[in-house]
């Protein structure tokens, strides 16, 4: 096998090495079925058990209720910046944004496209740096929607808690942090997230949404950007993505041999601590979320110039830690360490960033 690095990678991220192992085993053939999964047909009696057991690898994972519906949809978390508006935000209602990031900013850009978006919260002024209390929060009671952004993946900002917003339906794009914890479903009208992050390869996402909000839907919908069509035909309407719900499938049995998502946050937390101890060690390195916000997925930080942050950059991937440039929008740098990601990669990075501070401190 050709030497695997620690990739640091914001998306499409590193996935489980026995769930790579797995699929390497099985792509010409599955057992006992002669055909890729790649090749099989998505009506299958075989396509049909994986694409239940991956449903019902995050049902169980998630403790997700038997009143929602679970779809593996196509886009990306872009697509549904537009799709939530589309079928719930007419023109005579309005919907709630709680900006505390860049993908924030996207979401509610697209919504406005749409119908009223109003900003119940913008962490802007402060740089993005926290999520907003409670009291910060301005909501209309009569709103169609409260959107959120359960992690930036860009500033490294995660909301530790669900805002209180009432009887109005809360919606998460959790593309950054799904998997990473347990989380009650049940506060949640629709969570969506990309799958390139925490739960396979780029390609596939998934959307959880209550189903008692689907009359509220509104007419005249383009078929495919209907979630009412969806949910009818079980994320089959139109051919998926074949293989990433099968890379996802084995990846909620990775989890759960994991020992769940309980486990899994003792574990994330962890190693985001590692490296979150580092930064504040010294004053070389200065976080960019504030303490009570710092996402445990993607850990964000500055160097004392521009120069040494590319430097530091450059000099990483050499010593086979990849991916620690900070997006451009930002700069700095960013270490994500999703569910797959391993311990001692976030003890290679320490000890790195304690060398490279004693060269250039």
């Amino acid at each position: 096998m050709t030497e695997r690095i620690y990739n640091f990678s914001a998306g499409p991220a590193v996935i489980p090495l026995p769930v790579l192992e797995e699929a390497q085993a099985n792509m010409l053939s599955l057992p006992g079925v002669g055909m890729s999964v790649m090749e099989i047909s998505h009506r299958s009696k075989t396509f049909d058990e994986i694409i239940q057991g991956a449903e019902a690898g995050l049902r169980e994972l998630l403790n997700i209720p038997k009143d929602y519906a679970v779809l593996f949809l196509q886009g990306g978390a872009s697509l549904q910046f537009a799709m939530v508006p589309m079928n719930f935000l007419s023109l005579d209602a309005s919907a709630d944004y709680i900006v505390t990031g860049s993908w924030g900013k996207k979401a509610v850009k697209e919504a406005q496209k749409f119908g009223t978006a109003d900003l119940a919260a913008n962490m802007a002024d402060g740089g993005f740096t926290r999520v907003p209390n409670q009291d910060e929060l301005h909501l209309n009671s009569g709103a169609a929607y409260v959107h959120m952004t359960s992690n930036e993946t860009i500033e490294g900002v995660e909301f530790k808690r669900e805002p209180e917003v009432g009887q109005v339906p809360l919606v998460a794009d959790m593309s950054s942090n799904i998997l990473s914890r347990p989380i009650p479903v049940d506060k949640y009208g629709i969570i969506y997230a990309g799958a390139q992050k925490n739960m396979g390869p780029s390609g596939v996402t998934l959307v959880i949404i209550r189903e008692d909000l689907l009359p509220r839907i509104r007419e005249g919908l383009s078929i495919m950007l209907d979630y009412r069509t969806h949910v009818k035909d079980k994320s089959l309407h139109n051919t998926p993505n074949t293989w990433g719900i099968y890379i996802l499938n084995l990846v909620c049995k990775w989890l759960k041999d994991k020992g769940g998502l309980e486990g899994m946050q003792q574990e994330n937390e962890a190693k985001a601590k590692l490296i979150y101890d580092a930064i504040d060690a010294t004053d070389f390195y200065r976080g960019h979320a504030d303490a009570d916000s710092r996402s445990i997925m993607n850990v964000t930080f500055r160097l004392p110039s521009e120069d040494l942050e590319k430097k530091f950059a450059n000099e990483a991937t050499a010593a086979k830690l990849d991916g620690l440039k900070g997006h451009r929008s930002v700069g700095g740098i960013r270490a994500s360490i999703y569910n797959a990601f391993p311990r001692e990669g976030c003890e290679a990075l320490v000890e790195f960033m304690k060398e490279f501070e004693k060269r250039n401190g």
